[in-house]
C-alpha cells in the first residue's frame, strides 16, 4: 500500500519549460480503481449511498489545496523557515512527536507558501483577447472556493472542494518529500479523462523545435550544399544523402537546450520513469490488414469518389483506349491487393521472413487468448 493505494502502473515523462526547468509529467493507475463510467453508474444509482461518501473522503485526504495553519509552538528547529523550503530538508523526524507534529505543520506550511501559491503576472491572461472578463489560463483564481466536495446529480461529475483558489493542488506527504511545485488531479469523469487524452496525445507530438527554426534551418543547409557541392560530386545518390545530413546537423545545431538538460544527459539521469517494458509496434501493416478484412466506410466512400472521378472524365471525346483503361482502373478499385510473402535465404534454404504482422497471426495456441 501507498499513498494513493495499491499502484499497478505508471508512467512519467520529463520535460523541459521554456526557462529550462526540468519537470516530470506522471500517470498512475491504482489497483482495483473504477473508470470514469463505472463511476458516474454507481453514483447516479444511489445519489446519497455510501461509495459516494467513501470515494469524497478518500479524494478529500489525498488532494488539498489549501495553506496549512501557522502553529503556535514549535520547538525545534524547522530549516525552511530560515531558508528557502525548496532548498532544505524538512524537520528531524528523530525527535519526540509532540514536538515534531507542530514542526512538521510549519514546514509544510513554508512550503506551500514558496511552492503552490499562485500569483497572476502577464503570462496568466497572454491567451485573452481583449475582450469578456481576464480569467487565469491556469485556472487558478480566489472566487474558485468551494467548501465541499460534491456530485452533479444531472452528469454525475466529481466537484472537488477548493478552500483557497490560488493554492494549485497537492498532497502533503508527497510535497513535504518532495520539497517542488507539484499538482495531482483524480481522473474521475468522462471529461477530465478526455481532457487528460488530448493533453497527453498533443505532448508527446510536440516537437522542441518551432516550425519557423526548422524551415530556415533546412533552408541554409540546402543553401550550404549548393554552394560547397563540386563537379565529382554531381551524383544523385550522393547528393541526396549529404542533403539528408547537412539538413540534420542544421536542425540539432538550433535545438535550444538549457543547462538543466545538458546536465541531465551528461549525468545519465532518465528522461522517463516506467513501471514495464514495452516494445515498438509498427501499426501500418496491421492497419491495412484490418482494412484488407473488414473495410471501414471511411475507405469505401474514398474508393466510390475515386470511382466517380474516372466515370466522369471526358466521356465524349475518350478513345477506346480510355474507356479500356477505365474498366482496367475500376477492377484495379474493386480488386483486393495479393498477399506480398517476402522470403528470405537461410544456409541455402527459402524461408518466409518474419514480421510482427505474421507473428501476430501465425501465433500459437498457447497465445490464442493474447490480444494486440
Amino acid at each position: 500500500q501507498g499513498l494513493l493505494g495499491r499502484v499497478t502502473a505508471f508512467y512519467g515523462c520529463v520535460e523541459a519549460q521554456g526557462r529550462g526547468t526540468l519537470h516530470c509529467h506522471m500517470m498512475v493507475w491504482i489497483d482495483g480503481a473504477l473508470n470514469p463510467n463505472e463511476i458516474k453508474e454507481r453514483v447516479l444509482a444511489d445519489m446519497n449511498g455510501e461509495f459516494q461518501k467513501r470515494l469524497l473522503a478518500v479524494l478529500d485526504d489525498t488532494i488539498s489545496n489549501c495553506v496549512p495553519d501557522d502553529p503556535p509552538d514549535v520547538e525545534i528547529p524547522v530549516p525552511s523557515s530560515a531558508h528557502h523550503p525548496c532548498s532544505v530538508r524538512g524537520p528531524d523526524l528523530s525527535a519526540a512527536l509532540p514536538q515534531l507534529q507542530p514542526a512538521r505543520q510549519l514546514d509544510l506550511r513554508n512550503v506551500v507558501l514558496k511552492s503552490q501559491m499562485h500569483t497572476h503576472s502577464g503570462t496568466c491572461f497572454k491567451y485573452w483577447k481583449g475582450t469578456g472578463p481576464r480569467e487565469c489560463r491556469f485556472d487558478l483564481d480566489a472566487a474558485n472556493y468551494c467548501p465541499e466536495s460534491s456530485f452533479d446529480p444531472e452528469t454525475g461529475e466529481i466537484n472537488l472542494r477548493c478552500l483557497n483558489g490560488l493554492v494549485n493542488n497537492y498532497n502533503p506527504t508527497m510535497i513535504e518529500a518532495l520539497r517542488c511545485n507539484m499538482d495531482i488531479k483524480f481522473i474521475g469523469s468522462g471529461q477530465s479523462a478526455k481532457a487528460i487524452l488530448y493533453y497527453v496525445t498533443d505532448y508527446i507530438t510536440k516537437s522542441p523545435l518551432k516550425a519557423h527554426v526548422a524551415y530556415a534551418a533546412l533552408e541554409m543547409a540546402v543553401r550550404k550544399l549548393n554552394e560547397n557541392e563540386s563537379a565529382e560530386e554531381s551524383d544523385t545518390q550522393l547528393r541526396a544523402k549529404r542533403l539528408l545530413q547537412k539538413c540534420s546537423y542544421a536542425m540539432v545545431s538550433h535545438q535550444e537546450l538549457s543547462a538543466q538538460q545538458v546536465a541531465s544527459y551528461l549525468t545519465d539521469c532518465e528522461d522517463h520513469f516506467v513501471s514495464h517494458e514495452f516494445r515498438n509496434l509498427y501499426w501500418p501493416g496491421f492497419e491495412r490488414h484490418i482494412e484488407k478484412q473488414d473495410p471501414s466506410p471511411e475507405c469505401d466512400r474514398n474508393r466510390q469518389d475515386d470511382s466517380e472521378l474516372v466515370d466522369n472524365s471526358d466521356s465524349d471525346t475518350a478513345s477506346q483506349d480510355d474507356d479500356d483503361d477505365h474498366v482496367v482502373l475500376h477492377e484495379a478499385l474493386d480488386e483486393p491487393a495479393e498477399d506480398e510473402v517476402v522470403l528470405t535465404v537461410d544456409d541455402g534454404r527459402i524461408m518466409a521472413r518474419s514480421g510482427q504482422l505474421a507473428d501476430y497471426i501465425c501465433r500459437g495456441v498457447a497465445l490464442d487468448a493474447l490480444c494486440l
